[in-house]
């Protein structure tokens, strides 16, 4: 089914348009004046559009890709198996002996979402810090950002929550 939009908008009287105090930005609206005699917008049919992500889909060769990397990188922060299994979203210690060993297999779609932020955080780690082995060790050090906790206890709290809060973080040092 077509959907609608209007045509000619900005060719509309100011008399149309009025500030949201609460979102900011003009919306349209119909005022009184419209009302009383104004040509009011005409609706158009436009095609139906197929939704597009705001962030493309991890194909499943990407996924394994980041499962290899994240083995690399947990060594390099010198995890325990527990730690690895909790930030990989509880999987098994079975799986994670797997992965160690190359056999990454079938990689479901909130794994990789944890896996893509921690590759995001690897990878502003290596921004910040010129020396790489800081910024591997940076993620048991405590912080005051995060209430004294280091960035692997925010991450240990099991939610994706708290991998992508350590993210956010980084990004924004690294951005300032």
């Amino acid at each position: 089914m077509p959907g609608f939009s209007f045509a000619s908008v900005s060719a509309l009287p100011s008399s149309y348009f009025a500030l949201d105090p609460q979102v900011g930005r003009n919306h349209l609206i119909f005022s009184q004046t419209a009302r009383k005699g104004l040509a009011m917008p005409q609706l158009q049919l436009t095609e139906k559009t197929a939704f597009q992500p705001a962030v493309p889909k991890i194909s499943d060769t990407e996924g394994e890709a980041m499962g290899r990397t994240v083995v690399n990188l947990f060594a390099r922060w010198d995890l325990t198996d527990a730690q690895a299994c909790v930030l990989l979203g509880g999987r098994s210690p079975r799986t994670w002996v797997r992965w160690k060993n190359g056999m990454i297999g079938r990689v479901p779609r909130d794994l990789k979402a944890r896996l893509s932020n921690l590759m995001g955080i690897h990878k502003a780690l290596q921004i910040i810090f010129a020396e790489s082995e800081r910024g591997y060790r940076w993620v048991k050090r405590p912080n005051d950002a995060f209430g004294g906790a280091t960035a692997l206890e925010v991450m240990l709290a099991g939610e994706l929550t708290g991998i992508m809060r350590v993210r956010r973080y980084l990004d924004s040092v690294r951005d300032s």
